[in-house]
């Protein structure tokens, strides 16, 4: 295959169970780079990105599931939630008891500012409580635990229209909201406009609903032998599972 660019997804696709990278999983993605093939992640997560995965893996970095896209310290592409916009959505989920919290990021990381004290199982140790009807930051994204089937119902007829909500399968009914335009494919295309990479050049990984454009947009897609199968569905290929060092073996035998 013509690869040029490698994008994963970090959760139940690079990371074991137990959330880190194998030593395996780190020589195939260095014997890439060194093949002049570009290497980045695509997640959801914010600042906890870098403590789980070394820079010297990767040459592109999207947190906040396509809010921004890094090359190393350079900004190339960047979807915030405005504050102005948030605020009156917050302060209604806030009213009806909702568990929220609003990620915005500085030069120490990720900070999250929460209507409610949460597990630390969700949030790092840079947690804000904050009075929702008036916070003033600029989000990254926004996203919600422990969530009915009555309150994403709620969640999308409040919902302004220039952003989107999405529900993930991980625990606790993990609800997250972000602008339209940050998403994984839209923030992989900016990197990949960056290095002069064609879109049929791009192979890319995932297990869960906000992957599923990831996929559809790669010119390879591979759905984690673990993932939904509404997203295997969307894949043009399925590799072993997360445990099982799936990214990189699929890798090995089709890449290198």
């Amino acid at each position: 295959m013509n690869i040029k660019m490698i994008v994963t997804d970090l959760d139940g696709t690079l990371l074991t169970t137990d959330k880190t990278v194998s030593e395996y999983t780190k020589e195939i993605l260095t014997k890439c780079r060194n093949a002049n093939i570009k290497v980045a992640y695509a997640t959801a997560r914010g600042g906890s990105a870098e403590r789980l995965v070394p820079n010297s893996l990767v040459d592109g970095k999207i947190r906040m599931n396509g809010a921004v896209a890094k090359i190393g310290n350079n900004v190339v592409y960047e979807r915030l939630i405005p504050h102005q916009l948030a605020c009156p959505f917050l302060a209604a989920c806030d009213k009806r008891g909702l568990k929220i919290t609003a990620e915005s990021y500085d030069e120490h990381g990720t900070i999250h500012y929460a209507n409610k004290h949460m597990h630390t199982a969700y949030y790092d140790e840079r947690q804000k409580l904050v009075n929702m009807s008036q916070h003033n930051i600029d989000s990254e994204k926004i996203f919600m635990v422990d969530l009915t089937p009555d309150d994403e119902v709620f969640i999308t007829s409040q919902l302004p229209a220039s952003l989107y909500f999405l529900m993930l399968r991980e625990a606790n009914r993990f609800g997250m909201i972000m602008h339209k335009e940050a998403t994984k494919a839209k923030a992989v295309s900016a990197l990949a406009e960056f290095w002069g990479i064609k879109q049929s050049e791009i192979v890319a990984f995932g297990d869960d609903v906000n992957d599923i454009d990831l996929l559809t947009f790669a010119g390879v897609g591979v759905a984690m032998g673990n993932a939904l199968d509404i997203v295997k569905n969307v894949a043009d290929f399925v590799c072993l599972d997360n445990d099982s060092n799936g990214v990189a073996k699929w890798l090995e035998e089709n890449v290198l």
